[in-house]
């Protein structure tokens, strides 16, 4: 057996062990179903949801929340970054608001938003995509500052245009800085959904988790929280993916 292939299983044998022991706790009575459902418990509301459909609409709500709310603040993010990242002048217009932006707490503006945008899906959309620019424009900005300036003289020498600069030096030299923060940003845009589906939700994982707790459905609960896990678990994992195919250049990157 391959060495990488050891490696997987070994990361998996910690998570199956809690698995068991949190089994075992709840079938012997140590662990009351009223605190915390068993996992077998948790596995067959699961497979009745998804029988009923209940669980895709609900996941596929709560995604396109996410989706929508990431590539708007995504594009605000990269966007910013470029025009302070840039030039001084960028820089002194764009980055003084942008931290002041970031110092308030993003949960803390929910009840403005309400006021602002009504109940719908727009202060949930929102709310998401105030939290994903955030580190993408840090991430983003610090990588265009750091790109080494020796490059630049040497797209004087090769008498690059400054769009031919931007796209040929700029860019890369930015990327895994930005593909950084790309990976901050989808973990934000999880947590920030979690609380957007609190505002007046009818749909999607937050509402059926909420419906849940009403009737105090501790499975049905933690599902859902295992749910928002494990999408949370798959966009990274695919910007990961991004990152090694993107990153290949990268003298001494790892494969």
């Amino acid at each position: 057996m391959r060495l990488s292939s050891l490696s997987s299983l070994g990361r998996l044998a910690s998570p199956v062990a809690v698995l068991l022991l949190w089994q075992l706790a709840s079938s012997t009575g140590l662990l009351p179903d009223r605190l915390l459902a068993a996992p077998a418990a948790i596995a067959s509301t699961g497979l009745d949801l998804i029988k009923d459909g209940t669980l895709a609409d609900a996941i596929g709500t709560s995604v396109q929340r996410v989706v929508i709310g990431f590539l708007i603040g995504a594009a605000a993010g990269i966007a910013l970054a470029l025009v302070a990242g840039l030039s001084r002048l960028g820089e002194n217009a764009v980055d003084p608001p942008m931290q002041m932006l970031r110092a308030l707490p993003l949960f803390g503006l929910i009840p403005l938003f309400i006021l602002w945008f009504g109940i719908g899906e727009t202060p949930k959309v929102a709310l998401i995509a105030l939290g994903v620019a955030f580190p993408l424009y840090l991430n983003t900005f610090a990588g265009i500052r750091g790109v080494d300036g020796r490059l630049a003289e040497v797209a004087e020498t090769l008498r690059l245009s400054r769009a031919g600069l931007i796209r040929h030096v700029v860019l890369p030299g930015a990327l895994p800085q930005a593909l950084v923060g790309l990976r901050q940003s989808l973990g934000i845009a999880w947590l920030a959904l979690i609380v957007a589906e609190q505002i007046n939700a009818s749909s999607g994982l937050g509402y059926m988790i909420n419906n849940a707790r009403e009737f105090l459905q501790t499975d049905a609960v933690v599902l859902g929280l295992v749910v928002y896990a494990a999408l949370g678990l798959l966009t990274d994992a695919l910007v990961r993916l991004l990152e090694r195919r993107a990153l290949t250049w990268r003298k001494g990157f790892l494969v």
